[in-house]
């Protein structure tokens, strides 16, 4: 579906708003936020429609809106564009240090190459050698997101952990250089996740895979930055 451009900037003000607040928007804050040249009515419907079509709900205990996993999808083919990194020399030497400081604590390269995508994305992240030897760090991140709140959010990571060798079996040869994004319904390794996997030149030489695993409410923007960043240090 495709929106006029009045509804596509409320959507994009819902789910970039959520993604930072973790708060359900409503249409004040919408206004206040993107300053739109229309009454509060008039983005009051334009809400009617978007949550009609299935892209924003209502909790049950506030008058805000959520993105639903359609939303994070629309977000992502319209608003998160290719190439995505904001890339510069400062970032990459940034990158380059945590780098090179977590691979002295831990000796071991692929896991602190885990632990740094851990440490920058601020989610779970995991470094693949083959579909049966992966390395995973940061599972305390997600408990402590208030989207992990929730007993059936949590069963599901705690099943993630106990078949993670099996779902990485099954995406191994799936995942190419570019990012892939895996949201909701699409995501094997839970439907209320997200994950972002990359093909790179592992530290060992072998090609192997990078990931990153969150909410579906991830700044995706900045977490396939991230993602990308490391694959072409890897890559050089």
């Amino acid at each position: 579906m495709r929106f006029d451009s009045r509804q596509e900037a409320i959507l994009k003000c819902i789910v970039d708003e959520y993604i930072r607040s973790a708060e359900p928007v409503g249409s004040r804050m919408v206004s206040e936020l993107e300053r739109l040249d229309c009454s509060p009515a008039t983005i009051r419907n334009d809400m009617a429609t978007l949550e009609q079509a299935g892209y924003i709900a209502q909790p049950h205990t506030s008058a805000g809106r959520v993105p639903t996993e359609k939303a994070y999808v629309y977000y992502l083919q319209h608003f998160v564009e290719g190439g995505r990194a904001v890339k510069n020399q400062e970032s990459k030497n940034r990158i380059q240090k945590r780098m090179k400081e977590e691979e002295n604590d831990q000796g071991d390269p692929m896991k602190s190459l885990a632990k740094t995508l851990m440490g920058l994305s601020g989610e779970m992240a995991l470094v693949a050698v083959d579909p049966r030897r992966s390395f995973y760090a940061g599972v305390g991140n997600l408990f402590e997101k208030p989207d992990f709140g929730e007993l059936s959010v949590v069963r599901e990571l705690s099943h993630l952990l106990d078949r993670f060798d099996d779902v990485m079996g099954e995406v191994f040869e799936r995942v190419q250089r570019e990012p892939e994004v895996m949201i909701g319904s699409d995501n094997p390794f839970g439907k209320e996740m997200s994950a972002i996997m990359v093909k790179c030149r592992l530290p060992n030489g072998q090609i192997g895979i990078l990931g990153l695993i969150g909410p579906m409410r991830m700044d995706y923007e900045k977490n396939i930055g991230i993602i990308e960043e490391v694959r072409d240090i890897l890559d050089e």
